[in-house]
Order: structure tokens, then C-alpha cells, then sequence
């Protein structure tokens, strides 16, 4: 078969060899710490923690760290404070003109902006791991932490010692995501958190299997309808992923004088505009707004109220009718925002006019900037509903289909989205260093270089 013969080929480029073993080792490397818990946890009282993940906002975040929230690990906060300080210093350089500058120096710029992510990781990781091992006994169903401490084990030396390995978990899971980044294949910090939600996936899917056959939920039969519906909405984040209106671009012939001459003759070709440029941040932003309402509900001056008992009913459950309808509009609005902060179509209509291109019949300079920006928002709107229906299919999944919440997190959101996502990320790198080397490609669009060549 043909993509037998395209994986062996992979094994015969030496580099690529050496990026996928180095990649796949490392992410051992993750997956080990994930399943080590902190020093003077007793292994025996984890099952309340567990318990307390199921299903929920909780489930949701213990997806994100491959089960290591759940098991008091090491890597308990996982990379996403990584995550967290990214977006913020993303979005600090919107109005920070020190940032601005950086950004605009090139490799240099980037290396300052990566150190200032760094030292802001190490910040937020202080205040998240205090605040995970406070909620351990809550979580729990304990009254205090001693109860899920070995005997003999010293409270405040427990508290010490595991915010410092927590911190140090948590960058070194960045250091990891980096070296896959600059040696392996793909994008480390993307693979960790897909390596992560893979994790969880056979024990949810078992679950939901068992509750099936021996709870008399359906049986066999109603499996079968998830896994069709489970393949269909790959399929459509797939295609969300990888969408994108193109737009015709005439680009001048330069002549054998050196000037350019803009005529039919020119070559043509497409400028390509993702019909989801913002990826998967939009349900991130959201996603992080959506704890606001349950904290404020359960605030010492509403949690008595008919108001707070409200907001605490009704969004600590990520798979009612209120949350998901408030999550569904903030997607939408988050992905026009950081549509507009992403896409710059006024460098893009510069870009092309430097290059002696423009696209026919618009005019170039702002006119063409105006003409991107309209088709932009244009193709924006399906895009944000598009995506806010994948991100709540997870809640008509549950509420139609009595599917365990474990299992419907594998239905949408945003676990299905970066798996597809970094999984067609990878395959493109891989793709390009087979092409590079005159193999056939693993995707449809590559062809063999060598029958080119012939």
C-alpha cells in the first residue's frame, strides 16, 4: 500500500528519523511525570480526587494535563500557565509600545519576548499552585490535607516543598515543549497538550463503553452511532481547520529591463484567507471567562442570594443551557477580536504592493486593505458559529444521547480541536521534509519530485 511505502520513507531521511524519535522520547519523558505523585501523598487516598475530576469543568482541566491533575502529580498544572502567560503578553503587545518594538525586531525581538513569557510562567505558576493544593481536599471530599498525607508528614513542609516542585514541573514541561519545537517535529507546547488529552481518551471511552453494555444504556448499538458521529464531527473540525477563501492575486512580469509590466501575462496566484484564523483561542478566552460567574456566585456576599444560587446552578455545569449559550456568544465575539489583532491586512496589502501584486480590479494600497478587511469579517461570521457549535456539541451530546461527560469531552470543544489541529500541523512538517527529499507526501497535495523532475 501506498502509505506503508510513504512511512518507510520516513524512516529513510535521517534527520526526520532523529527529529520523530527525539519528539516521541521526550513526550515519554512527559507522560512519565505525569503519573508521579507529590511527596507525602498517600497513593491509597487518590481515589477521592479522582472521583471529584469526573465529568465537569474539572474533568475538562484534568483532560488538559493527561490525568495529572487528578493524580496529584508533579505536572499537576500541566503547560497551560505556559499557555496563559503567552496570551497575555499576546495581548499586552497590542498596547504596550516596549512590546511593539520587540515584535518588530525579528529573531531578537522574539528571544526577549519569549525570556519576559518565561519569567511570567514562573509568576502565575505561583499563584496557581498554592490555589491547586488549597482545593485538594475539597475536591477530595476531606476536611483537611492531612487526611490524604502519609503518616507523619509535616503540613507546612508538604506546602513548601510542593509549590517548589509544582513551579519547577511546570517549567521544565516548558523546556520540554521548546526542545520539540527546536529539535524534534511539530509544535512542542501544541504536542504536550494533545499527548495529554490522548491520555484520557481510552479510559473515558471505556467508561462509556461499560455504562453501554452493563448499565443497558443502548448496548452495542448506540456505541456504534457515537463512533459514526464522533468520526463525522472530526471530520468537520477538519475541515474547519483547514478551510480558507482564496483570493485571486495578479502578480506583474518583470521584464528583461528589470522594470515590471502589469499585464495578463503576469503569474497568477491565490492569496489564501482562513475561513478560522483565530484557531482555538477564542474557546480558550472563553473558556477562562466562564469560571468568573461560578466565583462570583459563590462569593461570601452572593452565595446566599437567590442570584448566586443562580449563577452557581446554572455555570458549574458545563453542559446546561445558560453556560453554553453565554460560552457560544463569547466565542463569537472573541474570534472577530483576536481576528482583527491577528490577521494585519494593511501589512498584507503593503506586502503585495512591494511585491508588485494586487488583486484585479481593486486597487492597490488601501483600497486592497479595505477589500481583505471586508472579506474577512465576511468569511469571520460562519467561521465563529462554526465554531461555537463544535465547542457546545460536547452539552447536545450529553443531554441527547446520555453520553458520560468523560466521553463527551472527545465530541467538540476545545480537546477535539487541538488534536486536530496539531495533528495536521504535524503531518504538513513531516510532509514538507518528505517532499523535500523527492518522496511522495503524506497528505494529497504532495507529489513526487522526482516524476516532476522526469
Amino acid at each position: 500500500m501506498k502509505i506503508i511505502e510513504t512511512l518507510k520513507n520516513v524512516w529513510k531521511i535521517t534527520e526526520l528519523k532523529d527529529r520523530i524519535i527525539l519528539t516521541l522520547g521526550l513526550l515519554l519523558v512527559y507522560r512519565f511525570g505525569a503519573q508521579v505523585v507529590l511527596p507525602g501523598i498517600n497513593i491509597d487516598a487518590l481515589g477521592g480526587l479522582q472521583a471529584g475530576m469526573d465529568g465537569g469543568i474539572m474533568g475538562l482541566l484534568n483532560a488538559f494535563t493527561g490525568g495529572a491533575f487528578a493524580n496529584a502529580s508533579v505536572f499537576a498544572l500541566g503547560i497551560m500557565p505556559y499557555i496563559s502567560a503567552s496570551i497575555v503578553v499576546q495581548l499586552m503587545g497590542i498596547a504596550i509600545p516596549y512590546l511593539q518594538k520587540l515584535q518588530k525586531e525579528g529573531a531578537s525581538g522574539q528571544k526577549k519576548i519569549t525570556q519576559i513569557t518565561r519569567w511570567l510562567t514562573i509568576g502565575i505558576c505561583l499563584v496557581q499552585a498554592p490555589g491547586y493544593l488549597a482545593s485538594i481536599p475539597s475536591l477530595s471530599g476531606l476536611s483537611s490535607i492531612n487526611a490524604m498525607l502519609v503518616p507523619g508528614f509535616n503540613e507546612n513542609m508538604f506546602y513548601f516543598s510542593s509549590v517548589i516542585i509544582l513551579v519547577t514541573g511546570c517549567v521544565f514541561a516548558m523546556w520540554l515543549g521548546e526542545k520539540i519545537t527546536d529539535k524534534g517535529i511539530g509544535n512542542g507546547i501544541s504536542l504536550l497538550i494533545m499527548v495529554g488529552i490522548i491520555a484520557t481518551l481510552p479510559q473515558s471511552f471505556v467508561q462509556n463503553m461499560y455504562s453501554r453494555l452493563e448499565g443497558g444504556n443502548g448496548g452495542f448499538m448506540m456505541i456504534l452511532i457515537e463512533m459514526v458521529i464522533w468520526f463525522l464531527i472530526i471530520l468537520a473540525s477538519v475541515f474547519l481547520v483547514m478551510a480558507v477563501r482564496k483570493i485571486a492575486v495578479q502578480y506583474a512580469r518583470r521584464t528583461a529591463s528589470g522594470g515590471y509590466e502589469k499585464n495578463v501575462f503576469g503569474s497568477r496566484q491565490f492569496l489564501p484567507l482562513k475561513l478560522n484564523a483565530s484557531g482555538v483561542m477564542p474557546i480558550i478566552f472563553a473558556q477562562a471567562i466562564m469560571f468568573v460567574p461560578s466565583l462570583i456566585g459563590s462569593s461570601a456576599w452572593l452565595k446566599d442570594t437567590s442570584t448566586g444560587i443562580w449563577m452557581q446552578s446554572n455555570f458549574q455545569d458545563m453542559f446546561g443551557f445558560w453556560y453554553n449559550l453565554i460560552f457560544a456568544l463569547l466565542i463569537i465575539i472573541f474570534t472577530y477580536f483576536y481576528t482583527a489583532i491577528t490577521v494585519p491586512t494593511n501589512k498584507m496589502a503593503d506586502d503585495l504592493k512591494r511585491s508588485g501584486g494586487f488583486i484585479p480590479g481593486i486597487r492597490p494600497g488601501s483600497e486592497t486593505s479595505e477589500y481583505l478587511d471586508k472579506i474577512m469579517s465576511q468569511i469571520t461570521l460562519p467561521g465563529s458559529i462554526f465554531l461555537a457549535l463544535v465547542a457546545i456539541f460536547p452539552a447536545f451530546i450529553v443531554k441527547l444521547m446520555s453520553v458520560q461527560q468523560g466521553w463527551a469531552l472527545f465530541f467538540g470543544g476545545t480537546s477535539l480541536l487541538i488534536m486536530v489541529g496539531v495533528a495536521i500541523d504535524t503531518m504538513q512538517q513531516i510532509n514538507s521534509y518528505l517532499l523535500n527529499k523527492h518522496y511522495d507526501g503524506l497528505m494529497k497535495t504532495g507529489k513526487n519530485r522526482k516524476a516532476v523532475a522526469q
